[in-house]
C-alpha cells in the first residue's frame, strides 16, 4: 500500500535518528516523521498554488503543536484538550522560524505553513531538535522554492565538557543551553542561555555545533538527492526595477535629508511629503503606485541606508560604528510597587515593574517538559504609542512572549535560591517608547528593578545588540546599539545579555544566509565591551548594590521545615487547619512535599503567629522537659492538662503533689495554669505528665525515697 515508503536512519549524539517518509500526510507538498530515540515528530511543509495579493512580504507559519498524548497526560481544564499553544511552543515556533526564514526567495508571496506536531516525547531526545531537522527536511523533499537545508543541534557544558543533545539529566547539570542552526558553509540561527559562560566558551560551543550541523547537513541531502521533488515555479513579486529607478533618482536627496537625524518623530514627519509627492509625480505612469508605497519606500530607504553604511561608515543618527546611544537609568518612579526601573537608550525606553509574592504565586506549566512551574516570570509589553501608532491594545502575540522569556532567561542564572529568597518574583517591561532593541533594554530595566526590590541578585545584567552590514565582496562591518532603521535595513541583530564574568542569552535574528566565525568572534567581543560600559557607567551609578531589605510594601517572608509526615497534621482534613492558621494571622502559607514551609506576610507579626502556630502543631514533646499548660478536664484519678497546642496529657491523682491528694479537686480546677513534666508515652499512646516533679520538695523530704526496714517474716497461722 505504500509503495514510497523509505526510513533514513543516522546516529545522532549516541541515539538513532529515523526519518520515515512516503506514509503519512500525503497530501502535503512535503512531509516525514522523525523519530529520535522514543520522540516521535510529524512534520509537514504545505504551500497555496496562487500567491497572496496586496502583501510585500512572505506569509509563513510555523507552529510547533505539543500533544498531551506525547507524554500520557490528559489536558487539563473543562474542554479536556489542547488549546492555545503554551509559552514554550511558540517560542520553539519561533527557533525554527528564524533559520527557515532567510531561505525562501524574497519575491515569494504564496502561503507556506509548517506543522510540526509532537506525537511522543523521549526526556533524553529533543522535540525542538527533531522537530527543526523535520521541518527542514519536509521543506527540502517537497517542491517548495527554499534554499535549503539547514540543520540544527543542542549543546550543552556538563563539568567542563561539551555535549552534544544532552540528556535530560545532563541539561540539569549544563552550565549551557545553545541552540544552534546552520547550513553546510554558514551558521545562521543561535538562541542560548547561560550561567556566565566566557566568550570563548560560547564561541567554541557555537563551532562544535557546527561541525555536528555539517554531518547532519551531508544526511538530509542524501535523502533529497533520492525523493525531493522540482521546485514548482511560482509568480514573482519581483519590484519594478524600472519604476524603482525613476522614483530614487526622483527624491533621493529628499529621503536622505529625512533620514539623517537621531530623531524618529522627525524622520517620520519629513517623510510624508515625500510619499505625497512620489504619488503625485508617478500615479499617471504607474496607477497601482500608492498601492506599493510602503515596499516602495522601504527599499528606498534600505539603498540609502546601507550605502551610507558601507561606504561611508556613516550611521543615520551620526554615531560611531562602536558608539552607544545616550543613556539614563532611574529607580523607584513607583512608590507602592515593589520595585521599578527605568532604562532609556536613545529613543528607546523601556520602564521594568518588579513584583515579589509567596512561592503559591508560581506559574504552573501544563506543557510536555519536565518542568511543572517556575518561581520567575518577565511579561514584556509593547503598545501603539511607543512606536507613535494608535492602535488597539491585544493580547500579547508571539514577538512580546519572545522578548518576554528572553529577558527572563537573561535573569534567571543571577537570581538567589529559594531557600535565600523563598519568593516568587514577577517583572513586567512596559516599552514606553520604540526605536531598537527594547528586549535588551528590558534586561537592563529588570536589573534595576530587582535591585531596588531588595531581591540579592548575584551581578547586574546588562544587554546590548549588534549589527551587521555585508558586502558583495564578502566584507562586513558591524556596529553596536543598531537603532530600527539599522535593524530594519541591515543583515543582523545579535542580542547578547550577561554580567562581567559572562554571558546569560543569546538571540540573533538574521536576514542574509548565514554568518561566518569571523562575524560571531566580532560580534561577541563588541557585546562584551557595550555590556560592561552599561554595568559600570548606568545600572551600579543609579543602584550601586541589590536592598538589603524588601520594600515595605512587600510581604515579609519566613522559611521553616517540618518532618514530612507531619504535612497533613499542618493541612488538615480538607484544608481546614492551615485555612484557619491564614485566616487568622492574615498570611499566605506554601508547604512542599519536602517539609519546606514558606509563609508570607505582609504584617511581619502574624507571621511570626503562623509559624508559631505550626509549630505547635508539629511539637513533638521531649520526655523530662518541663512544659506550662491549662487545665482542661478533671477525671477522678487526675487532670488532664494542655500543655501545647493539640498536645494533651493526663497527670495522674498520685502526681499532683509530693504528699498524697484525696481528691483532684483540692489542687487545681478547669482553667488553671499548670507546669507539667512530660513523662513519656505509654503502651496505648497515652501522654504521661506530672506535675509534682515540677515542684520543690518539702523541707525536709529527700528525692530519695526513705528505706523503712523490712518486717521479719511471720508464718501465716491457720484459723
Amino acid at each position: 500500500m505504500f509503495e514510497n515508503y523509505k526510513v533514513y536512519e543516522y546516529t545522532l549524539a549516541g541515539r538513532p535518528l529515523k526519518i520515515e517518509t512516503g506514509k503519512m500526510a500525503g497530501l502535503a507538498n512535503g512531509s516525514c516523521l522523525v523519530r529520535y530515540g522514543e520522540t516521535a515528530i510529524l512534520c509537514t511543509a504545505t504551500a497555496n498554488a496562487k500567491p497572496r495579493e496586496g502583501i510585500d512580504f512572505l506569509p509563513l507559519s510555523v507552529d510547533f503543536e505539543e500533544r498531551q498524548y506525547s507524554v500520557g497526560k490528559i489536558p487539563g481544564g473543562y474542554f479536556r484538550r489542547e488549546g492555545k499553544p503554551s509559552e514554550k511552543a511558540i517560542l520553539t515556533s519561533r527557533v525554527i522560524d528564524r533559520p527557515i526564514r532567510p531561505l525562501f526567495p524574497k519575491d515569494l508571496r504564496n502561503d507556506v505553513s509548517l506543522n510540526l506536531t509532537v506525537m511522543s516525547v523521549d526526556p533524553d531526545c529533543s522535540p525542538e531538535i527533531s522537530a527543526m531537522l523535520g521541518a527542514s527536511i519536509a521543506l527540502a523533499t517537497s517542491d517548495i522554492p527554499w534554499n535549503g537545508p539547514i540543520a540544527g543541534v543542542f549543546v550543552g557544558l556538563v563539568d567542563g565538557e561539551y555535549v552534544i543533545n544532552p540528556t535530560f539529566e545532563q541539561r540539569e547539570k549544563s552550565r549551557l543551553e545553545l541552540t544552534v542552526a546552520g547550513t553546510a558553509e554558514k551558521v545562521v540561527m543561535i538562541e542560548a542561555g547561560a550561567k556566565e559562560v566566557s566568550d570563548d566558551e560560547m564561541f567554541d560551543g557555537i563551532m562544535l555545533a557546527h561541525e555536528e550541523i555539517k554531518k547532519l547537513i551531508v544526511f538530509i541531502k542524501g535523502i533529497v538527492a533520492e525523493i525531493g521533488k522540482p521546485k514548482f515555479a511560482y509568480a514573482s513579486s519581483e519590484f519594478d526595477h524600472e519604476m524603482f529607478d525613476k522614483v530614487f533618482a526622483f527624491c533621493e536627496k529628499d529621503v536622505m535629508f529625512a533620514l539623517d537625524t537621531d530623531d524618529k518623530t522627525v524622520r517620520d514627519e519629513r517623510l510624508l511629503p515625500i510619499r505625497d509627492a512620489i504619488v503625485e509625480k508617478f500615479s499617471e505612469e504607474y496607477p497601482d503606485i500608492a498601492s506599493r508605497m510602503e515596499e516602495l519606500m522601504y527599499k528606498i530607504q534600505k539603498k540609502i541606508v546601507r550605502r551610507w553604511l558601507i561606504n561611508d561608515k556613516k550611521r543615520v543618527d551620526g554615531r560611531r560604528m562602536d558608539e552607544i546611544r545616550p543613556l539614563a537609568a532611574e529607580i523607584d518612579l513607583l512608590p507602592r510597587a515593589h520595585g521599578s526601573g527605568l532604562f532609556t537608550r536613545g529613543q528607546t525606553q523601556v520602564l521594568t515593574v518588579a513584583t515579589l509574592g509567596s512561592l503559591g504565586d508560581r506559574q504552573m506549566l501544563d506543557g510536555i517538559d519536565e518542568e511543572d512551574s517556575k518561581r520567575y516570570m518577565h511579561h514584556y509589553n509593547m503598545p501603539g504609542y511607543s512606536t507613535g501608532e494608535a492602535k488597539p491594545v491585544r493580547s500579547p502575540g508571539r514577538r512580546e512572549i519572545g522578548h518576554g522569556a528572553l529577558a527572563e532567561r537573561s535573569l534567571v542564572p543571577v537570581l538567589p535560591s529559594i531557600e535565600e529568597f523563598p519568593y516568587a518574583i514577577r517583572c513586567v517591561s512596559e516599552v514606553l517608547s520604540s526605536n531598537g532593541s527594547t528586549s535588551q533594554a528590558s534586561v537592563c530595566g529588570s536589573t534595576l528593578a530587582l535591585m531596588a526590590a531588595g531581591v540579592p541578585i548575584k551581578a547586574p545584567v546588562a544587554g546590548i545588540s549588534c549589527g551587521l552590514i555585508t558586502e558583495d565582496d564578502g566584507s562586513w562591518t558591524t556596529m553596536i546599539d543598531i537603532q530600527g532603521l539599522e535593524d530594519f535595513y541591515g543583515d543582523m541583530d545579535f542580542k547578547v545579555a550577561g554580567t562581567h564574568k559572562g554571558i546569560t542569552s543569546i538571540q540573533m535574528d538574521l536576514k542574509i544566509d548565514g554568518l561566518t566565525p569571523e562575524i560571531i568572534r566580532a560580534a561577541l567581543e563588541t557585546t562584551h565591551k557595550g555590556r560592561d560600559y552599561i554595568i559600570d557607567e548606568i545600572l551600579l551609578k543609579a543602584i550601586p548594590e541589590p536592598r538589603p531589605e524588601v520594600s515595605k510594601y512587600a510581604p515579609k517572608m519566613i522559611s521553616m521545615k517540618i518532618d514530612p509526615e507531619k504535612i497533613g497534621d499542618v493541612i488538615g482534613p480538607k484544608g481546614k487547619v492551615i485555612q484557619k492558621i491564614q485566616a487568622e494571622t492574615g498570611t499566605e502559607i506554601t508547604i512542599e512535599d519536602d517539609g519546606s514551609i514558606f509563609i508570607a506576610a505582609v504584617n511581619r507579626d502574624g507571621g511570626y503567629a503562623a509559624e508559631a502556630a505550626i509549630r505547635s502543631i508539629v511539637f513533638e514533646p521531649e520526655v523530662g522537659a518541663i512544659y506550662e499548660g491549662t487545665v482542661t478536664r478533671i477525671i477522678p484519678i487526675g487532670a488532664f492538662v494542655e500543655f501545647a497546642p493539640g498536645k494533651e496529657g493526663l497527670v495522674h491523682i498520685s502526681k499532683l503533689a509530693h504528699s498524697r491528694v484525696k481528691k483532684v479537686e483540692d489542687v487545681c480546677a478547669v482553667g488553671d495554669k499548670m507546669k507539667v513534666k512530660f513523662l513519656g508515652v505509654d503502651e496505648k499512646g497515652r501522654m504521661n505528665l506530672s506535675h509534682k516533679d515540677t515542684l520543690p520538695l518539702p523541707e525536709g523530704m529527700t528525692e530519695q525515697p526513705i528505706e523503712r526496714p523490712r518486717r521479719p517474716f511471720r508464718p501465716r497461722r491457720d484459723r
